[in-house]
């Protein structure tokens, strides 16, 4: 089945959907969906290729789907890659950019990395607010 016949089978009705507003964007929850939009380009279902960026214990991992895979298999078509935690942005930049690099969605690129940036500033530990400098009238009264 081709990818525009799927699309219009599941457009109107499939339990990733999330509608808020009426008059708002409608989101998706499905896998292999970088930018959590309900359209066509970044459906995880409706594309024979898709890319998937998640957070597992701490590594990302990138899961591709191989386009020549049987429509059962379910583990061996996926190639899943990971970033080491502690590996740092430049690695995680050069992981989420490989399969655009080798021809593999590359119209997906600039959503691979708004996803691996987002997840890797996730992980770092907030840094603790400075104290707050008395000023004014409490400083003298305090002195």
């Amino acid at each position: 089945m081709s990818s525009d016949l799927e699309w219009l089978l599941i457009r109107n009705y499939n339990s990733f959907m999330v509608k808020g507003l009426p008059e708002g964007p409608i989101f998706s929850k499905e896998p292999g969906n970088l930018r959590n939009l309900h359209s066509h380009k970044y459906s995880g279902l409706a594309n024979s290729k898709t890319i998937d960026i998640s957070e597992n214990n701490g590594t990302l991992q990138i899961t591709t789907r191989k386009v020549k895979a049987a429509p059962n298999a379910v583990k061996a078509a996926k190639a899943v890659s990971t970033v080491r935690p502690r590996s740092g942005p430049r690695r995680a930049f050069g992981v989420a950019t490989a399969p655009a690099r080798r021809g593999y969605r590359p119209d997906l690129r600039t959503a691979a990395l708004a996803r691996t940036s987002a997840l890797l500033s996730a992980q770092k530990e907030p840094k603790a607010a400075p104290p707050k400098k008395v000023r004014g009238s409490k400083k003298n009264a305090s002195a």
